[in-house]
């Protein structure tokens, strides 16, 4: 048995947390809760202040580092990507520490014990990771794109660059199943971006950089900017909506079969040609994904041409009030009556007025919407949720799943699902309401596993 799995493993751990929150754990049902990955973790123990005007050092927190050191390194032994516990220790030092891990049918919870989203549907994805691009046959090329152009300009600029071969070009194409663009192939013919080229000298990549206007990517890691290329948890991908209005020079959706990735900005952001524009766009435009950004991008230049003789001219893609997201709440929209709109995608229910709680009434049989999320309480009746037929994710507090599991009315459309913990939640009842979901599905549980000593 891995060391994951032994008390000892814990001990040190267990210790802080009872030194920490002694007089938490000695209250009837006393317990604690956290979540340790590879990468990181989240535990309720105090850290000492560092001196003023001194940012926090290793040394000021030492023995949770090594405390939680010893979890990492079995979790690295097991394989196991992270794991979420809960602590429940006597005055007389017995402990009971209970480890959760979430399987493949449940995202792991953002910074605590409580489990993330639970797919319902194995590879199921959201609607607008579903999208495709409307076609863009009919829009033409910036007029001043000039592949001929770009490539005396980059040649001036780049005299000792080493060029990509057309056996290598085509080699790009045949690997990405589609031709590259004229003004693409122009800036590989000068430069193949490749570091081995530059013999380790920054000034050499600085001055492609210059030349270009971003990080290059060599010619063999060109990619296509598919919606699956960009990760989203179900939480948030669920909320978001495809909408490209007639006036727009991008698409809004999250991904293309038309957006040849060839560069990055230096923060993380990538820069794409777009073969499939909005309907005021152009052709070949480059645009900007946003790291930070779950769907659409930003147009920053009309063409590479553009771009390499005049620089990035960014314009942010403007985000309009469309009645396909709608969020009801105290500074929002004021009623669900007001949401109600045939094109309705997404409803969040956000807080209310206090004591006020909203009939689903108003959006039954709306034939789009397949997004609900509930603050706790603010439905009068969770049941109607029933009458929603479309829904492909529903995320509700503990409570309103209750409900519905008790009276058999979970939507059996849905393809994930949210448990909304606010507040104090014992971590253990939550991680059965996810099973019971997933039971229904008949989907992989979350698995729980109990070790017991004292200290």
């Amino acid at each position: 048995m891995s060391s994951l799995y032994e008390l000892a493993t814990w001990e040190p751990l267990l210790w802080l947390l009872y030194q920490d929150n002694s007089e938490r754990l000695a209250a009837p049902g006393g317990h604690v809760a956290g979540h340790i990955s590879q990468g990181a973790w989240s535990v309720p123990v105090r850290r000492r202040s560092p001196p003023p005007g001194q940012a926090s050092q290793i040394e000021d927190m030492q023995e949770e580092y090594d405390a939680v050191g010893r979890v990492h390194t079995a979790l690295a032994e097991s394989g196991v990507d992270g794991v979420a516990f809960v602590a429940e220790i006597s005055p007389a030092g017995r402990a009971v520490l209970h480890l959760i891990e979430t399987g493949p049918a449940v995202e792991p919870g953002i910074g605590g014990p409580h489990p993330g989203p639970i797919l319902l549907v194995e590879g199921a994805v959201p609607e607008p990771w579903r999208r495709l691009p409307d076609p863009a046959d009919s829009v033409s090329p910036d007029p001043a794109a000039d592949p001929a152009a770009l490539e005396r300009t980059l040649r001036e600029r780049l005299p000792d660059a080493i060029g990509a071969t057309e056996e290598e070009i085509e080699a790009a194409e045949k690997r990405l199943g589609l031709a590259l663009p004229e003004e693409l192939k122009a800036l590989y013919r000068v430069t193949r971006a490749r570091w081995e080229d530059w013999d380790g000298d920054y000034d050499k990549a600085e001055q492609v950089y210059d030349a270009v206007g971003c990080e290059l990517l060599p010619l063999d890691r060109l990619y296509v900017a598919e919606a699956s290329t960009r990760r989203c948890s179900w939480q948030f991908a669920a909320m978001e909506a495809v909408v490209t209005p007639s006036d727009a020079k991008v698409q809004g959706v999250v991904g293309s079969p038309g957006w040849i990735v060839f560069g990055d900005n230096g923060g993380g952001d990538r820069l794409a040609v777009d073969l499939t524009p909005g309907p005021r766009g152009h052709r070949g435009q480059i645009v900007l994904i946003g790291h930070e950004d779950n769907i659409g991008a930003d147009l920053l230049a009309a063409s590479l041409t553009d771009l390499v003789h005049n620089g990035e001219h960014e314009e942010r893609a403007r985000r309009r009030e469309a009645p396909e997201v709608a969020y009801v709440n105290v500074g929002s929209v004021g009623s669900i009556e007001e949401a109600a709109h045939p094109a309705l995608e997404v409803l969040s229910i956000g807080v209310l007025p206090e004591g006020a709680a909203v009939s689903l009434a108003p959006v039954v049989g709306l034939p789009r919407l397949r997004t609900l999320s509930a603050y706790p309480g603010t439905l009068a009746n969770p049941l109607e949720i029933g009458r929603l037929t479309g829904l492909e994710y529903l995320e509700l507090a503990p409570e309103q799943w209750r409900t519905l599991l008790d009276a058999d009315a979970v939507p059996r459309s849905l393809l994930a699902a949210g448990i909304e913990v606010l507040g104090e939640h014992h971590p253990l009842p939550v991680v059965d309401l996810a099973n019971e979901l997933l039971a229904l599905w008949d989907r992989p549980p979350m698995t729980r596993t109990v070790l017991e000593g004292d200290l």
